[in-house]
This record gives structure tokens, sequence and C-alpha cells, in this order.
């Protein structure tokens, strides 16, 4: 199009509005030189499969004539738009046109080099169908776009060929002020931060908003101007408080469409649903009564992760929000006219009460097989006007757990006020999720529980916007006013409750408030402004008054931050002249709250006020309350480890994450069978293995479930789990508070995973960022994002630079390593953490998969220079020469960044953390109550026998030199936490399935090499699980690997004590590896014979004429079976039988032969180095 001279005027999802300016007597050439440009985009592109299966197709519609240019908005923010006849005829070739047609519009085709065309009529039109034209020649096309208008004022934009030749571009001093107002605000924060274009991009939940404007038809230019102006003023004055945004307005797709969309880069709130429902009702009211040329005002809104970024072309490009959701809300706006209407998930998320909405009739939308249920959002209702009780249920099964210190508070509080009869107020203050309804509700049990009369209310984010709300709510909930369905009952309630309180000429003044109809008195008939505004105050002041202090009684408002002010201007000084016992929840950064909080701290008010922060729940209540919810005896420690830490002790985050767990089928339910013995395979070994471990409920929580338990699905790894969108929303907006380019360098750290280093971090971020890597990081520690570890954790022999590894190439034989920089700092060796998992998930799935998939490329080639044991081990593969035997393992590239390959100071932060790795995983998240190590780490059962059979096992003999044993506090132990065990999953993010099942196969051998046998069987689990996806996948796991595999799983069955799966497995992995065991007495007679004959000479020979390369392969299949037989060896030396004893000897002379094979090898390639 650019070639063309086109100039690409607006994008709006999948359509495209592109501009050709000519002089009038020049429209016929232009014509021709479009209707080229567009047949060459139909060959090219009018037939296209993506990368995501979607097949798209084009239809082209041109039309011709005068356009007129609007600009609107107001002084913060402007939008153009084109509108005029040329755009009505345009909209209606385009609709004409079927996939890979182009049509002329009347007007075009008339103005047009006719005797050029080939067309075809249209029945009943008057725009035609191209079908072919006579091509223009080079030159014509020249002359031709010397003749297109440019603007006397247009000029060059940064950046070769970027201009604007269509439309005047404003210069002089305040050009860059003008034109930022056409940019969107989030896109200018990028800017301003410099955060490089090509991270524009992200994948975020956002809430979507369209709305369409019916004008009046034959309505001119000026009043479509007009129309549109205020409209658009109106919605930036509605969407602002709200921090919601226009992206695009259209006039030429869906008529005058408006795109709004709320959570956008830096402007992500809670509540997302409840602001964008809100502004769609204040939106369709304000439009529907304000606008004169408009027939029909239609919104919709919707919810869901969509991109959100940079679309075009480098020249011509836009920030916008492209999805299926973004799509879905386009078409309930057309299919839904005259409403506000919502998606399923919109409807879910702002967690309303269901009197707030309507459901639609199903409707078949273009494009969309299954759009889900759709939602009228009727907003405020006689019914929503009353109010509504505390939205929590309290569990019918048990009480509530975690909050017993509350709940004594409670308790004493309500004692003292009975007993001394003086106010109080009881308030808790939590962030979002961290129980508070559910510790209110139970509150308001345990106060009717105790015989008194409970007024409970629930306030919610619309209410705070809604003047005198929470005193109407209150004042009816007390009175039974939601009971009365009829205006009469409503009236006659009244009059029984306040008469006497308030004069009966004064009771027409409850006519608003209460929807009833008293008469209006004289009195106030003849009051004005001011007088009746007093009067009208005085009122409710004595109906409050006497709602709350006319009787004992207990009153709890769940979320009173979102008491709106002019109901708070009433109750204030009410409740400071009234007996009453109040309890009430708050959230932090609210002013109500700090208000509250300020008056606790006041002596002259403390002791009419106890406020008590929330703690998290401890990792014992949280346990407890999963296996309430469950209703099971216990959970297994998986799963409590992955909760406590995810959760961080919030209910709500617990809730969402169990839920989200459930709803993906990963959580298996299973009775206890202590009596039974489990069958003798691999599956059987992974479930009693996660069993063996569990974390018991008190009796309270689990009474009555017969010894239920909950474990992960072996097949699962909850790690895996993408996170809710709840959480992912909660998270969003805590990181969206933070400046766009800390954020970016935190989107960089979330792909290596919640412990990093900054060499790594370094050599991920482009090369514009890195000298603002510290300083960033820095700024991110004093926000409690991320926590520097100190070095002094580290033991003094991990700090020792010279213990530092050989490089990859340089594994498995001594290399003198070059000696440490003096200048290198203790910041270039850094290691930091994520203080709060969830914000490093909320992060990492912001970025799109093709940019997540590059990244995680290059944390593999750097982690690969490291994927080996300690120097003090040997610095080999944890597989003896695993990498010599699978092709191109490293075919990610060498390593290429700020760090020198060999770096000793990357080993050292990589020891570091795998160190914080290590804790991690064992005792849970770091800065939690002390007691969660106790608690995690008390009791360990099955488990613990296993591990300790392990330790007490005798060393078999081996091949390799180890100068310490597998529990050595060696560097190892750290190295497979943060290298190995990361090196498998970036693999899997990648797709790459054989090289993540190389590093599952060397975590797996890494563990067992420091002795952890548990979790050396999760490894081979979750290698299990990956090998039984590529079943139907030809060569993609090589023998080797498959018989490294099942060897590996021989040795965790044996030293968990399963020696009949043990041998079954090494005769698997022997069979793979060319040396067959024999399974009977006579096989093992034959074999015996034939290892006795003589070859040693051949296999020198052949060994000494092998290059190194294959030499070093057969030197790994040789030690893998070595390994193999040793084990048979001494697992058939146990028997004491004499077909134990044969096997045994079998084993032994075959391992003799096989390691008289090893050493020529070695020798082999010894004397060729």
């Amino acid at each position: 199009m650019l070639i063309f001279g086109g100039d690409i005027f607006k994008f709006a999802g999948d359509a495209v509005l592109v501009l050709w300016r000519a002089p009038a007597q020049e429209l016929a050439k232009t014509i021709s030189l479009v209707l080229q440009c567009s047949r060459q985009i139909q060959r090219k592109y009018g037939n296209r499969d993506t990368h995501v299966g979607q097949k798209l197709r084009l239809k082209i519609g041109i039309s011709a004539g005068p356009m007129d240019l609007l600009l609107v908005g107001d002084r913060r923010r402007q939008y153009f738009l084109i509108c005029g006849q040329a755009l009505d005829e345009l909209r209606e070739a385009e609709e004409l046109a079927n996939a890979g047609e182009v049509i002329l519009s009347a007007t075009s085709w008339e103005l047009c080099e006719q005797h050029r065309l080939r067309t075809r009529r249209l029945e009943g039109k008057r725009a035609v169908k191209v079908t072919g034209m006579d091509r223009m020649s080079s030159s014509e096309c020249q002359d031709a776009l010397r003749k297109l208008v440019q603007h006397p004022r247009s000029r060059h934009l940064e950046g070769e060929g970027a201009m604007r030749p269509a439309l005047p571009l404003p210069s002089g001093p305040n050009a860059h002020d003008m034109l930022s107002k056409y940019i969107s605000e989030a896109a200018l924060r990028k800017l301003d931060d410099r955060v490089p274009l090509d991270l524009f991009s992200e994948l975020r939940p956002v809430t979507s908003l369209f709305v369409q404007l019916q004008l009046t038809a034959g309505i001119n230019t000026v009043a479509t101007h007009t129309v549109v102006h205020d409209a658009s003023r109106m919605m930036l004055e509605i969407l602002c408080p709200h921090k919601g945004k226009i992206n695009k307005i259209v006039l030429f797709d869906k008529g005058c469409a408006f795109l709004c969309v709320f959570g956008l880069g830096g402007e992500k709130l809670p509540y997302e649903s409840i602001h964008a429902l809100q502004s769609a009702i204040q939106i369709f009211n304000s439009c529907s009564t304000m606008l004169m040329e408009t027939e029909a005002v239609s919104v919709a809104v919707t919810s869901g992760t969509v991109f959100c970024g940079v679309t075009g072309h480098p020249l011509r490009h836009e920030y916008t929000v492209i999805g299926q959701k973004v799509n879905l809300a386009a078409r309930m706006m057309v299919h839904y006219p005259g409403l506000v209407s919502c998606d399923a998930v919109t409807y879910a998320s702002s967690r309303l009460p269901p009197y707030y909405f309507k459901e639609l009739p199903e409707r078949k939308m273009k494009g969309l097989s299954h759009p889900g249920t759709v939602y009228q959002y009727v907003g405020i209702t006689e019914k929503s006007i009353f109010g509504m009780g505390l939205a929590k249920k309290r569990s019918e099964y048990a009480p509530l757990l975690g909050r017993e210190k509350e709940i004594d508070l409670f308790g004493s509080c309500l004692k003292a006020y009975e007993d001394l009869g003086q106010r109080h107020i009881l308030a808790f203050e939590g962030t979002m999720g961290s129980g508070k309804s559910h510790l209110l509700t139970e509150l308001a049990y345990l106060g009717q529980a105790a015989g008194h009369r409970v007024v409970a209310m629930e306030l919610l984010e619309v209410n705070v916007r809604q003047s005198f709300c929470a005193i109407r709510t209150l004042m009816a909930r007390a009175l039974g006013l939601q009971d009365c369905e009829q205006c009469g009952a409503r009236q006659r309630t009244l009059q029984t409750a306040l008469r006497g309180t308030i004069e009966e000429s004064s009771f027409c003044l409850l006519n608003d408030i209460f929807l009833v109809e008293f008469p209006v008195s004289d009195k106030v008939r003849e009051m004005r402004g001011i007088e009746r505004k007093k009067e009208l105050h005085s009122t409710w002041a004595k109906v409050l008054e006497k709602t709350i202090g006319g009787e004992f009684g207990i009153f709890v408002i769940d979320n009173a931050h979102f008491i709106d002010p002019a109901s708070w201007s009433i109750m204030s000084p009410v409740l400071r002249n009234v007996s009453y016992f109040m309890v009430m929840s708050l959230a932090p950064g609210y002013a109500r709250t700090e208000g509250f909080c300020k008056a606790a701290a006041d002596n002259t008010t403390s002791q009419k006020i106890t406020y008590l922060h929330l703690d998290e729940l401890k990792p014992s209540a949280v346990v407890q309350t999963v296996c309430q919810n469950l209703r099971v005896d216990s959970i297994s420690r998986d799963l409590a480890r992955f909760l406590i830490q995810r959760s961080s002790g919030i209910p709500y985050y617990c809730k969402e994450l169990l839920g989200c767990l459930l709803c993906n089928d990963m959580l298996l339910l299973r009775t206890r069978r202590r009596a039974e013995k489990a069958e003798d395979n691999w599956e059987s070994l992974i479930t009693s293995a996660v069993e063996a471990s569990p974390l018991a409920a008190t009796s309270s929580s689990s009474a009555g479930n017969d010894g239920r338990v909950c474990i992960i699905r072996p097949d699962v790894n909850p790690e895996n789990t993408v996170l809710p969108t709840t959480l992912k929303e909660i998270a969003l907006a805590q990181l969206d508070r933070i400046k766009p380019l800390k954020q970016t360098v935190l989107k960089f750290a979330a792909v290596i995973g919640p412990v990093f280093t900054t060499q790594l971090l370094s050599h991920i971020l482009p090369d514009g960022m890195r000298h603002k890597m510290n300083c960033l990081l820095d700024m991110l520690v004093s926000d409690n994002i991320l926590k520097w570890l100190k070095t002094t954790e580290v033991p003094e022999d991990v700090r020792d630079p010279t213990k530092g590894p050989g490089t990859s190439r340089q594994a498995g034989r001594g290399v003198e390593r070059p000696s440490p920089s003096k200048k290198t700092t203790e910041r270039q060796s850094g290691v930091l953490v994520f203080c709060v998992p969830l914000l490093r998930e909320a992060a990492y799935e912001l970025w799109p998969e093709r940019q997540r998939v590059a990244l995680h490329r290059k944390c593999a080639a750097f982690l690969e220079r490291h994927a080996h044991k300690c120097k003090s081990c040997g610095q080999g593969d944890f597989v003896a020469f695993h990498r010599f035997t699978v092709t191109s393992t490293r075919k990610g590239g060498s390593s290429q960044g700020p760090a020198e390959q060999g770096d000793p100071h990357s080993w050292e932060a990589l020891v570091l953390a795998g160190e914080q790795l290590k804790r991690d995983r064992t005792h849970g998240p770091e800065g939690a109550l002390q007691q969660q190590q106790a608690f995690l780490e008390e009791d360990f059962g099955v488990a613990g026998w296993f591990l300790a059979k392990s330790e007490q096992t005798a060393e078999l003999p081996s091949k390799t030199n180890r100068k310490h044993s597998g529990t050595c506090s060696c560097e190892c132990k750290a190295i497979v936490e943060s290298v190995l065990v990361p090196l498998a999953r970036h693999y899997v993010a990648m797709g790459d399935a054989a090289r993540a099942f190389y590093y599952l196969l060397e975590s797996a051998a890494a563990y067992l090499h420091v002795s952890n046998s548990y979790v050396a069987l999760m490894k081979l689990n979750e290698a299990e699980v990956l090998r039984n996806s590529l079943e139907k996948k030809a060569n993609v796991i090589a023998r080797f690997e498959e018989a490294t595999f099942f060897s590996l799983k021989g040795e965790v069955c044996w030293r968990m004590g399963h020696v009949k799966l043990a041998k079954k497995m090494l005769r698997e992995a022997l069979s793979l590896l060319g040396r067959q065991f024999p399974r009977t007495s006579m096989g093992a007679f034959v074999k015996s014979q034939v290892e006795k004959l003589p070859y040693a000479t051949y296999v020198a020979r052949r060994a000494s004429s092998l290059p190194q390369e294959a030499r070093r392969k057969r030197l790994a299949w040789l030690l893998r079976q070595s390994r193999c037989l040793s084990l048979l060896e001494h697992l058939f030396s146990l028997e004491g039988t004499s077909s134990g004893q044969t096997f045994c000897l079998l084993a032994a002379r075959m391992k003799a032969n096989t390691d008289r094979a090893v050493d020529s090898y070695q020798a082999a390639d010894s004397c060729h180095r």
C-alpha cells in the first residue's frame, strides 16, 4: 500500500482503511493505481494460513469522492476520523464483497478508466465486481504517484520513510505535545520511559467496551462531527475516574463505534469488571438522553486476555487491542442493540448480585461458534437499592479456621459492650482476599448464636458512587424493608417503626430514599434549597439514630471503605452520640480506612475503636482449610507446599489456586489402604511415594472423612499451571503501580524463574537496557518486589572463586580455570528473589508466545555452560558423557553476552541461587512464620524412610572418581536446582521435547548423585509423562536416552526397596544398550560362556581407530552398561539363593568385560588429546 502511494489511515481489528489523496482531474488514474495495488494484495495475501491455524481471506471495497477530516476529543485526548458519502459507499462495497473479491462503488465506477477493467454487475446494485484489468505500465504508475496530493505542511517523522503525506502534521516547539494527544497513554508511558518498541506488546487480561451510536439517517457532516465530538467528551469524562481509555473511534466498520479498554499497561485496577459495567451504564444513559442526532445506543462489555501492543507495519502501526474477546464485544454490540450487554466472564468476575443482570436470548454471531451466555446489565434496581446481606455463606461443616485470635477479640469486645453499654467499633483491616468477608460472616453467626439481633450488610465498589446508598441500606435492613416487595408494605413498616421519631409531615422526605409515596406535606412543599436539604439530613439522622440506638444489636458492615461520602456526612455525627456495637471490614488504600485508623490511634477515641490488621494464615491453617474445603483427612506434602508458597497465606488466593487445580482435573482423592499391598509397578511406586508423607488436618476439620487423602495427579506438574485470571488481575494491579521500564525488567526476570542471577538477567536483556539494570533492580528491591540474597548465606567453599567449574566443552576432564578479575564486584554476581510468587507468574504470562520462546532459548544457552558437576566431583555430566550421545544437544548456540564463558562469578551466583531454590523447595517460602519449617519437615513417614534407606545403602563400585560421597556438601546440590531443573523447564516452554527429556534425565541423575531419591523419582515421573506424550512421534528420543531413563528408574527402585521392579528396569535398560541380560538359568549359563571369550584386542584396536566424538559416545554406552550391571550384581547378591548367585556372578563377569572395554576407550582417548 505504501509503495503504491496509499496512507494507512485506520486499523480496526480485521479491517484497514487506506487513503489516497488526488486532484479531481486525476481520480481516474488514481483509481486504476488503487485497483492494481488491490489485485496485487489479493494475489499475495488473499488466502493465507497463519501460525495459529487460522486461515485469512481478504475482501476489498473501493470508493472515491470528497471526504471530510474530523478531529474530536478534549484537551487531553484527540482522535481523527473521516466521513462523507464516499465513506458510506465504501462501507456498502465492503459488505457486498466476498472473500477474494474487489468491489468498486457506484461513484468510483463512474470515475474510473473503464476501458482498462473487466467487471461484472451485481444484481440490484450499482456497484461492480472487478474480475480483471489491463495493468498499468511502470511509467504510468510513477506518473500517477507524482500527481497524488501531498499536503504542503506534511513532513517526515523520525525514521526513514515514516511520513503522513495525506495529513497535515504540526510543526514547531509544540509538535510533540500536539502529536502526543493522538497516542495511547499506555504507549506514551512506555515511550517516555525509553522502553524499546518491540517490548510494548503484552498478553493482558483487559475489559473491552464497545459503544455504537446509530446516527439519524441523512445526517450531514457538521452534525456528525458534533455528535461524535460530544460523545467522545462525555465518554472521556465518564471513563477517566475508572482508568478506562478510548482506544479508537471508527466510522467505517460498525457505523459510529467507540472501542474503550480497561486494564491497559499501567492502568489496571481491582474490581475492573465493575468499573467497566458502571462506565457502560453511564455512557448508555448519557448518550441516550443528551445526543439529539442519535436513534439508538448499544454498549457491549467483555473480559479476557487479549493482545495489547503495537500492530501494523514498521512505518504504519498503532497501539491497540486484538483478540477473540474484542471481536465478541463488537459482535454483541451489533446483535444486542439498544441495551448494555456483557459476556459470562464479566458477569462472573464482577461478583455483583444476580439482580443487577438479566439473561439474554442466545443469538448466532459471525465467526463465533460458542459465544457463551450473554447478559444485560440493568444496573440499580429496586432490589439493589435496599442492598444485600453478607454474600459469604458460613460453612455448614466446620467453623472458620485460622482466625481464633480475631474471634476471641470479638467475644471480649462484645462482652465489654454488654456489661458497660458503651458504643464500640471493631474494625478489621485486610488486603483483598485476606478473608474479611468470611470472618464477618462467622462473627455474625456467633452473635446470632449468642442471642443477639444482628443487622448485616455488604457494600460493593459500585455503591461508593451512589449518594446515600450506605445509610439507605443500613436503615432498610435494620427496619426490614428488604422483605417488603410492595410500596404500601414499606410505608406501613416505616410508619410503625418511626412514629414518634419524626413528624408526620416529614415522612414524605423518605420517598426517594425508600421508594415510598407518602403525600408531600405543605411544610415540605414550602421549603426551598438549603432549608429543604437541612430538613432532609435532620430527618435521616433521626431515623438512623432510632435504627441504630433504639435497641441492643450488632451491626455488621462488610467493605465499609465503600461507604459513600453523602452517607458518611450523616452517619458520622450520629455514631458519636448513640450506643451501639458495630463490626466492619476495611481495605487499605481508601480514605474511609485511613479515617478509622487515625481514630483508633487517637487517645480521645481509641477506647471506642478496636482496629486490627488481618495477618496471613499460618501454614498449618492453610492445610486445615484446604482439607476442610475438600472434605479430606489429609493432603500430600507437594500439594501443601504448592498452595502455601503460591498463596502466601492469603485465603482467597488459596481458594482460587485450589479451584484451578480442581477445574483442570489435577487432583486425585483417594482413600488410604494401609493393609493392602500395592502392585509392584512404576505407577504404584509414584503413588505410594506421594501418599507416603501426607499432612494431616486437625480432627475438627477432617471429622467423618474416613481417611481420605488428596494428592496431585502423578502425571501433572503444578508448577506448569496457568495463573487463574482472578489472581492474575490482582497481581497486575500491583505491577502496574511501578514504572514501565522497571516492569519490563521484571518481565525478563520472570522468564528466568523465582530466583535469578544478575549475569543471566543481563544476558537476556536488550543491549540498550543493560547499563540501567542494577539501578532498576535496586529500585525494585526498594519497592519490596525483589530481594537481594546476602552473600554471607553462602558457605565459604561456595564463595571461593577457585572452586568454579570448567565450561561444558571442558566437562569430563581437568582444565585450569582462569583466575577471577579483581574488578568484579559483588553486585555483578548478585542473586535476587521474587518476594511474591504471584507477581512473577503474572509478569511472565504477559509475554507474547514468540518473544517468550526466544527468551527461554537465550536462558538455556546461558545455563548450558554450567550444566555439569562441580569441580570437586569431576565436572562431568551427571550421566557420564551424556552430551556426546545425543545429536546437537547444544543447538541453541553458545552463550553470548556480557558474562564471558567460564566466568567463575556466574558459577558462584548459580550456587547461591540453587541454595535458595533448595530451601524454597524443602522449607517453603522464606519469610513465613518460623513454625512453617517445622511444619513442613515433621513426620516424614514413609518418605523419610525412603530417604533414610537411600542414605544407608552401601555405595556401589563405580568408575566415577568422586572425592566425596553423594551426601557431601558439594556444589552439585545447588547446581541441579539452579541449572538442570530450569533447563528442562526452558526447553519444555520452547517445545523442544527431546532436550527437555535430556535435562530431566540429567536432573534425576544429579539428585541420585546427591542421594535425594524422592526428588529423583519425581523428575523421572516428569520424564515419563513427557515420553508418553511423544509416543506417536518417531525418533524424538534417542535410544541411549531411553536406556538411561530405564537405568535411572532401576536405581531409584533399588533405593526405595523395590528390588523386583529394579531388576526389571535394569534388564530393559541393558536390552536398549545392546547387552541382553538373561532371565533363565540356562540363558545365564550360555551368556557366561560367551562372556569368557577373549575380545580385548579387538576392542582396543577399534577404540584407537574411532574419532574422538565417536569414542566418547561409545564410552557413554559402556559406562551406562557398567552401572546397570553393577546394580544387578548387587541386587542378585542379596537374594541368598543358588540362582541369585548364578546371576550375580554373570553380572560381575559382564561388568568386568565392560570395564576393560572402558579402560581401552579411555586410554585411546588420552592418547589422542
